[in-house]
């Protein structure tokens, strides 16, 4: 947890930015953003499957490109 304190004659202003400059410094907001997005892994099967997907949508790309339609 980080604690500021106001400092004698300190404006609010100041105390923000002191505030936000430690926050920055400790590297809580970027832990924060990398924990909210994550996904489970995918297992090895579906791993699999999506890539055959893949590979067949860029044969099929490849094709209609040779033919023109693309």
């Amino acid at each position: 947890m980080i604690e500021v304190r106001k400092k004698e004659g300190e404006s609010a202003q100041s105390l923000l930015y002191r505030f936000t400059k430690r926050v920055r410094q400790s590297g809580v907001l970027v832990e924060t953003r990398k924990r909210r997005f994550t996904n489970r892994p995918a297992n090895k099967r579906s791993r699999r499957v999506s890539a055959i997907i893949r590979s067949n949508k860029k044969k099929e790309m490849g094709r209609l490109k040779k033919l023109g339609l693309l």
